[in-house]
């Protein structure tokens, strides 16, 4: 018997498969187009170039308000004279029409035009009364924000012939000892030379020269009732809630 003898697979030829390292290519990224990143460069500029043109075209505007409303030059003048410290609404009552009492700090909430005289009313009263309705009816859709009264001192009834025509004014018989601690006249006038402005916190805040000008009061109005624009309503309601 003879033995079997192994012996080792024939070779066919072909290598048994060996493990190799794991290998990773990088591909770079291909290089910008020069006219795309020049078009890029050219758009970011234009857009800092435009922002700065409007800033440019807006600084005058921007200007203008800053130093309207904030710096307040000398060279823009009121007509009428503003009152440094302004003077709060006095805690004492006048009568109405009707002999009611009526605070007079129950009239804030209000633009007041407001005027002094003497019940019996003499001319340069007449002249006034005339005028604060003329004046008011003149600042159109902001007539609303806007009262005016008419203080009266001494104890005549009013006259027969005005009375019509206050009759949408606020009139109130006063003491004028009173009011003379709380309004003064320019030096050498009276009173009842001037025409006095109290914005709507309660505070009388400007008076208009004796022997007023209509055209440079209302100009005087108009520009209170475009700086109040924001924060004033008409009605005392709304106005004194601010």
């Amino acid at each position: 018997m003879s033995g079997s003898n192994s012996s080792p697979p024939a070779d066919n030829g072909t290598a048994p498969p060996r493990d190799e390292p794991l290998t990773l290519t990088v591909h770079s990224l291909p290089a910008a187009d020069a006219q795309t990143v020049r078009s890029a460069v050219d758009t970011r500029a234009g857009r800092w170039k435009m922002v700065l043109l409007l800033l440019v075209s807006a600084a005058p505007v921007i200007a203008s308000y800053f130093t309207y409303y904030v710096i307040r030059p000398q060279g823009r003048t009121n007509y009428g004279e503003l009152v440094d410290p302004q003077r709060p609404l006095p805690a004492w009552t006048g009568r109405d029409a009707a002999g009611a009492e009526v605070p007079l700090t129950a009239l804030r909430g209000q633009w007041l035009l407001l005027s002094v005289a003497d019940s019996s009313c003499a001319q340069v009263c007449q002249d006034h009364l005339y005028l604060q309705r003329q004046l008011r009816e003149s600042l159109g859709k902001d007539k609303d924000r806007m009262d005016w009264v008419w203080l009266r001192t001494g104890e005549a009834a009013v006259p027969e012939a005005l009375r019509a025509g206050v009759a949408s004014a606020t009139v109130l018989q006063v003491d004028a000892a009173a009011v003379a601690q709380w309004l003064q006249p320019a030096q050498g006038q009276r009173l009842e030379d001037h025409l006095y402005v109290i914005d709507p916190l309660g505070n009388w805040m400007m008076r208009f020269p004796a022997n007023v000008e209509p055209k440079r009061a209302r100009r005087d109005l108009e520009r209170l009732m475009r700086a109040s624009s924001s924060w004033d309503r008409a009605g005392r309601e709304s106005a004194a809630g601010h």
